[in-house]
């Protein structure tokens, strides 16, 4: 296995290298992979389901970035709660939470 000491200026590489090749870190190491081949997968009505909420919930997580007031809230969640705001806005989204509109619901 070859392993490469980038200079301190570089601390992380990531993404497509070439065709069909992605550098990622996992469990703290970098780690070179193939890209796998989903063209043959069937995906189920679940999958279809939940790929097209999740979707939904990403387009809500950057419109709630957008908004000034709304960013401000999730930044001081994210604060107090170690997360991400745009991670907290899709998982509010999940559960029915939308900040945008007004609707809150607590789960």
């Amino acid at each position: 296995m070859a392993k490469v000491k980038l200079a301190p200026v570089i601390e992380r590489i990531s993404g497509e290298v070439g065709e069909g090749t992605v550098l990622r870190w996992q469990h703290g190491k970098q780690t070179l992979v193939k890209t796998p081949d989903m063209s043959r997968v069937k995906w189920s009505e679940a999958q279809k389901a939940h790929r097209l909420k999740f979707r939904e919930a990403v387009v809500y997580a950057r419109l709630a970035m957008a908004d000034p007031e709304v960013h401000a809230r999730y930044e001081e969640d994210a604060v107090r709660k170690g997360k991400r705001p745009f991670d907290l806005a899709i998982s509010d989204y999940f559960k029915g939470r939308n900040l945008l509109t007004g609707n809150v619901q607590r789960a």
